[in-house]
């Protein structure tokens, strides 16, 4: 029997009508839920037999985001066994010593060997390292501008902005709104620095969570009935250096680090 492997290969058998006769409210949402193992695929009623016939109980078990990432990780760690770390090293604003490729993350030293064994002085998890290895391996070397962007305006940036907004900028103005020493704390935990107040904010610090890829923090007080306000912009030539599916999975790898460190201290 044939395998179906994605929620679009079982979309495509499909008659799209949307016509609710499996008690879904689209076709779409029929297939997804067959991916998922929720329903099966012969409960469509308008599927011809030998379509039931040649796909009933053959669909691949959809995995879990923590599968999907140490599956990505591994192919990451794959490719970086073939690659050139000393030429990496000087593309991504490296060191190569030892047999190893270092680079700084918030401060701290992060390093990869040529086996794809990693080193670090902090804890790293999917979220990170995917997206600094793949800065590593794919990373363009493109000088930092000096000028910034908000997300939604480097490449490719405008179709995961709403994702990026609720799971990345939302967050962390609750922090900065409910954690007093929120941004103490990114200043002498992650070697932020605290630059003059750049477009009107009240407090603006810069982050550097990978050489070539710092990432500027906004935040405006409630003032006056107005709620506050907080937002975050990268260097204009972050997308040359990290695309935007990994530069939004750094973001939010660092947003749940940050939440974890105001859930252990904001009360205090």
């Amino acid at each position: 029997m044939a395998e179906l492997k994605n929620t679009m290969e079982i979309f495509k058998l499909l008659n799209h009508s949307n016509c609710r006769d499996c008690g879904e409210k689209t076709c779409l949402a029929f297939a997804a839920a067959v991916f998922k193992g929720k329903r099966r695929i012969e409960e469509c009623p308008h599927l011809a037999p030998e379509i039931i016939e040649k796909y009933a109980g053959n669909t691949r078990r959809a995995q879990s985001i923590e599968e999907d990432m140490a599956e990505t990780v591994e192919k990451l760690k794959a490719r970086i066994a073939d690659s050139d770390l000393s030429e990496a090293a000087t593309r991504v604003k490296g060191r190569f010593a030892n047999g190893k490729l270092t680079i700084r993350i918030l401060g701290k030293d992060f390093s990869v060997d040529s086996t794809g064994r990693l080193f670090s002085e902090i804890h790293i998890n999917h979220w990170l390292v995917i997206p600094v290895l793949t800065y590593i391996l794919e990373g363009g070397g493109s000088p930092i501008a000096g000028k910034w962007a908000p997300f939604r305006e480097l490449p490719d940036g405008m179709i995961r902005n709403p994702l990026f907004q609720r799971r990345c900028e939302d967050p962390l103005k609750k922090m900065a709104d409910e954690y007093p020493d929120f941004f103490a704390d990114l200043l002498d935990i992650f070697d932020g620095k605290q630059v003059d107040n750049l477009f009107d904010s009240d407090i603006s610090i810069v982050l550097y969570p990978l050489p070539l890829v710092p990432m500027l923090m906004c935040y405006w007080k409630p003032d006056e009935g107005m709620e506050s306000s907080f937002h975050l912009f990268f260097d204009q030539n972050a997308g040359d250096n990290l695309p935007i599916d990994a530069l939004y999975t750094l973001t939010a790898g660092f947003v749940h680090m940050f939440e974890k460190i105001a859930g252990r201290h904001g009360g205090k």
